[in-house]
C-alpha cells in the first residue's frame, strides 16, 4: 500500500513559491491598475486585472524612484518582473521592476501629468508673466559651461552689444542630477541684486536629453524667481514644462540671446526715432505757448492794468482806516468792561470765606481724631477679654496645672474613658514639656 503525503500549509506554500519563481523567472504582462495603496514605506500595492483575471502586484521604494510617471488606478499599463508567493497570506503575486503606459510613452505621460499639475497650481498663468528689461546691464545664465548652448548665447550677445556684463552658473543639462542642479543655479542667481534677467536652457537632443526641464523642483525654481526668466531648451520644435512656467519662452539658445538684448543698430534706430518724436513735442508745445503769451500781452494792453490796479490801491486805503478806527473803539469798549468786573470782583474777594473754612475743617479733624483714638480702645479692650477666655478653654493651657491628654497610639483618638481602653494598648500622655508612651496594665 503506497502511502499518502501529507503537506503542511506552510510545506505546501513554500512548495508552489519554489515553482512559481523557478518557472516564471521574468516575465511581461498587461492589464489595468485597480485598489492602489501607496503607504508611508514608499512602496506600491495594486492590483492588475483584465476581464476576467486579477493578480497582486508591488513595486517596491528603491524601484518606484526609477518611475517617472505617477501610477494611478484605472491606467493601462505594460509591467515586466518576477512572480513569488507571499507565504504569510498564501498569496502569489508580481513584483514589478519596470513598467509603463500602454499606448503611451512612460515619459509623455509624466510630461502631461505633472503639465496638469501645475496648470492647477496656477503656475502657468499670464498675470504672473515679469517683463524683459529694455537695456539689461548683467545677464545670468544657467546652462552647461561646455556645451553649444553657452557658445551660441555669448557669440549673439557679443555681436549685438559687446562688453555687456554676464555671469554664468555652471550645471549639469542632463542626468539624475542635473534637475536639482538647474533649480539650485537659479536659486543663487536670484540672491544677486543687479542681475536683470535670467537665460535657463541648453542645446536639442532627446526627449530623455532634455527631461531636466521637465522636472517640477526646475519649474518651482522658475516660477519663485524674482527675475525674469527666460527658458531656452532644445529647438523649435522642442517644449517642456520650463517653456510654460518661464516668463518668456525662447525657440532656442540663439533667440534667447536676441530677446535678451537689441543691437546697437537697433537701438541708435530707436534712440533717433525717440529724439524725433521729442523735438516734434517740444516744437509744437512752444508754438502752443508762444500764441498763448502772445494773447495774454494783447488783453493786458485792451484792459490797462496799471490804472485798474492804482484803482484798488485807493480802496485798500480805505478799508484799512476804516479797520483801524473800529479796532480802536472796541479796544476802549473793552477796557472800559474789564475795569467794571474787576471792581466787582475786589468787593466779593473769597479770602475771608476760605479762613472761616479752614477753622471748620480744624475742628472736624480734631474730633475725628479723638473718636478714632476712643474706637481702637474699646477694640483693644474687647479683644484682650475674649483672648483670655479662649486661653482658659484651650486644652493644652491646663497642662501645666498637672493634667495631661491622653491618646491612643495606633490611631491618635482621644481617651476619655476606661471603657476605651484595654490590657496592653499602648497610650500616649502629652505633658506641658512633652510627651510619655506607655501601656494599660
Amino acid at each position: 500500500m503506497v502511502e499518502t503525503q501529507i503537506y503542511k500549509v506552510s510545506e505546501l506554500t513554500k512548495l508552489i513559491k519554489e515553482n512559481l519563481e523557478t518557472n516564471f523567472k521574468t516575465i511581461w504582462i498587461e492589464g489595468e491598475v485597480s485598489n492602489l495603496k501607496i503607504p508611508s514605506s514608499g512602496h506600491i500595492y495594486f492590483t492588475l486585472k483584465d476581464e476576467f483575471a486579477q493578480i497582486q502586484a508591488v513595486i517596491f521604494k528603491t524601484q518606484r524612484k526609477l518611475i517617472r510617471f505617477d501610477v494611478k488606478d484605472g491606467l493601462s499599463v505594460i509591467a515586466n518582473g518576477r512572480i513569488t508567493v507571499y507565504e504569510a497570506r498564501g498569496v502569489y503575486q508580481i513584483i514589478i521592476d519596470y513598467i509603463e503606459p500602454k499606448g503611451i510613452g512612460a515619459l509623455q505621460l509624466a510630461f502631461e501629468q505633472l503639465k496638469a499639475k501645475l496648470a492647477g497650481d496656477g503656475l502657468f498663468e499670464e498675470k504672473f508673466k515679469k517683463k524683459l528689461p529694455f537695456f539689461p546691464k548683467k545677464i545670468g545664465i544657467v546652462t552647461s559651461p561646455t556645451g553649444a548652448a553657452i557658445r551660441d548665447i555669448i557669440h549673439v550677445i557679443n555681436r549685438r552689444f559687446a562688453n555687456l556684463h554676464i555671469l554664468v552658473y555652471p550645471v549639469k543639462v542632463q542626468g539624475d542630477e542635473a534637475a536639482k542642479e538647474i533649480a539650485n543655479g537659479i536659486e543663487e542667481l536670484n540672491k544677486f541684486d543687479d542681475i536683470d534677467v535670467l537665460i535657463v536652457g541648453r542645446g536639442g537632443g532627446s526627449i530623455e536629453d532634455l527631461w531636466a526641464f521637465n522636472e517640477e523642483i526646475v519649474a518651482r525654481a522658475i516660477f519663485a524667481s524674482k527675475i525674469p526668466v527666460i527658458s531656452a531648451v532644445g529647438h523649435e520644435i522642442d517644449f517642456t514644462i520650463s517653456d510654460f512656467v518661464a516668463d518668456v519662452r525662447a525657440p532656442t539658445p540663439s533667440a534667447a540671446a536676441e530677446l535678451v538684448i537689441s543691437s546697437k543698430e537697433e537701438i541708435q534706430k530707436d534712440l533717433h526715432f525717440l529724439q524725433s518724436r521729442l523735438k516734434e513735442t517740444l516744437l509744437s508745445k512752444i508754438k502752443y505757448l508762444k500764441k498763448s503769451v502772445e494773447l495774454i500781452i494783447s488783453m493786458c494792453k485792451a484792459y490797462a492794468p496799471l490804472k485798474l490796479i492804482q484803482k484798488y490801491y485807493q480802496k485798500i486805503d480805505e478799508l484799512t482806516s476804516r479797520i483801524d478806527k473800529k479796532t480802536h473803539n472796541l479796544i476802549s469798549g473793552k477796557k472800559e468792561s474789564f475795569i467794571i468786573m474787576y471792581g466787582k470782583f475786589l468787593e466779593h474777594k473769597p479770602t475771608h470765606a476760605i479762613s472761616r473754612y479752614q477753622e471748620i475743617l480744624g475742628l472736624i479733624k480734631n474730633r475725628f481724631q479723638s473718636g478714632m483714638k476712643s474706637l481702637i480702645a474699646n477694640y483693644k479692650k474687647e479683644y484682650l477679654k475674649r483672648f483670655e477666655i479662649l486661653n482658659f478653654l484651650n486644652p493644652y493651657s491646663q497642662l501645666g496645672r498637672g493634667y495631661c491628654i491622653c491618646q491612643k497610639s495606633n490611631d491618635g483618638s482621644l481617651v476619655k474613658y476606661i471603657s476605651q481602653v484595654k490590657t496592653g494598648e499602648k497610650l500616649s500622655l502629652t505633658l506641658k514639656d512633652g510627651k510619655i508612651s506607655c501601656e494599660v496594665d
